[in-house]
Order: C-alpha cells, then structure tokens, then sequence
C-alpha cells in the first residue's frame, strides 16, 4: 500500500493548473498546422498562423494561451493500492486555488447561479472520480472555458433515430454553435449511458489524442464521416469562413438503456487544454 500525503497532492494540482493553460498538448499543436496546410481561405490560414503564433508567445512568456482560463475540471484515477494521507477533495481544491493565484489566471467561477458573486479563488473545482486496480494516483486537469461549454449539449434521442439522427444532432449543434466556440473546434461525443453518463463520456472524449483511432472500427469510421461533414459546414477558422471548422471528432460509448439514445455533445475551442501526472 503506497501512502500519498495530500501536501504533494496540492502542490501537483496548482503547477497542473499553470501549466495546462500555457502549454497545449503536442497532438494539439500539429492538428493547429496541420489545419493552417489544409485551410483553403486565405482568411482561414491568417488565422490559423495567428493561433499558432499566440501559442508560441503563451510558452515563451509563460503566460496563458486564452484569457478565459476555464473552470478547473479534475479527473482522478485512484488505485486501489493508494492511501490518501488527508482530505483528497480539499487538496485538489487547494491546489486549484494555489495555481489560479500563483499563475496569476483569471477565476472566472461564481458561488451561485442566479447570486453571481465570485468565489475569487476559482473553485471549488469539478471533480470526477474513478478507482482502478493499481498503485498509481493519476491526476487529469482540463480546464473548460465557458464559449465553448455553453455550445454543448445533451439530448435523449430515440433507438430509432439511430447514427443518421445522431449525425443531425451533431451537425445542428455545430452549427448553431457557429463561431461563438472558437473555431477550429474539437467536438467531443459520448454515446450511451444515461442522461448524465452521456455529457461525462463527450468530456472524456476530449481527452483523447487527437490522433488516435477509436478501437472499434465501425465508431473509428463514424468519427472520421462526422467531422468530414462538420467541415463541409463551412464555417471555418473564427466563424469567418473556409474548409476547417473542427480538428477532430472523438466518440465515447457506453452500454445503454434498451429504451433510451442518450447523446452528449461536447464542443471545445482550439485552446484544449489538459495535463496530467501519476504520484
């Protein structure tokens, strides 16, 4: 049994913090110039250079890629060989807390809906749990703005609908979203599940590679035909136009209800960012 004071915890989850919004992923980075290659507009690949280049200026200076630097999504793997010496929720609130002062990022959480007052700390953070057979604490944080957040959705279809429905869900919300995540984007797509298991499965859709495959070949075809179709949209880098509107495409499935389709839908802008660490 390995014993994890929740000290070490903090301290983890606060340069986490920092450093997921400085830094984007490798995968990231290459779909950024891969999409500037491939982009026909001459706006669309202004565009595309100008993300690139912000990128660029964000490592050198050891500032945030975006302003918006998201609310604090933390997903935690615990083995069940870990013994956490503390409060584990406490801990990843305070580092959240630690990285938000420390890197001088913006908190953008309020304490109450419809109240509004600001917590001026950026948490309490959003938490999601999982236990494995193991002896490892992983920890995953992805901060989530709030334009391409508040573009996702979840919908129960019909078993009837099936993937030509989920295909027009799809599209329809891309579309609607229009430019206001960010474009390029990266949709996120959990199927299954129930109503709550669907929106988790797209969040965790967007942790993946951008160049991975689904293992399931028929899902791995499903993802490719969607975002082929999501960039025919039209909508282009920022709204403004051109052939690429998304970078990638991800679904997660999930065993479901004989009655039920549940669709969860997921939009992140081109800032994805995440970052994690084993202790």
């Amino acid at each position: 049994m390995r014993k994890i004071d929740c000290n070490a915890i903090s301290e983890a989850v606060a340069r986490l913090v920092i450093e997921a919004n400085v830094f984007l992923p490798d995968d990231v980075l290459k779909a950024l110039e891969r999409g500037e290659r491939e982009e026909e507009s001459a706006v669309g690949k202004d565009i595309f250079r100008q993300i690139i280049k912000n990128n660029e200026i964000a490592a050198s200076e050891g500032m945030p890629v975006c302003q918006d630097t998201g609310m604090a999504v933390i997903f935690v793997e615990i083995g069940n060989e870990v013994y956490i010496e503390g409060d584990l929720e406490k801990a990843i609130n305070d580092g959240v807390r630690m990285g938000y002062r420390d890197g001088c990022l913006r908190k953008s959480i309020v304490n109450d809906p419809i109240k509004r007052v600001n917590t001026g700390d950026n948490t309490p953070a959003v938490i999601h749990y999982r236990f494995v057979r193991a002896d490892h604490l992983k920890i995953t944080v992805a901060p989530k703005g709030g334009g391409s957040e508040n573009m996702s959705l979840v919908k129960m279809l019909k078993p009837a609908d099936g993937k030509e429905g989920v295909r027009r869900l799809v599209l329809e919300t891309v579309r609607a979203a229009g430019a206001n995540p960010c474009p390029p984007i990266i949709v996120g797509i959990g199927l299954g599940g129930n109503f709550e298991k669907a929106a988790l499965l797209a969040k965790e859709a967007l942790l993946r590679p951008l160049d991975d495959r689904n293992p399931d070949p028929d899902i791995a075809a499903f993802e490719e035909s969607l975002l082929e179709d999501i960039n025919k949209l039209g909508i282009g880098p920022q709204g403004l136009g051109g052939r690429i509107t998304a970078l990638a495409c991800k679904i997660n499935t999930y065993p479901c209800h004989i009655a039920s389709l549940p669709v969860g839908i997921n939009i992140n802008c081109h800032v994805a960012r995440h970052k994690s660490i084993e202790l």
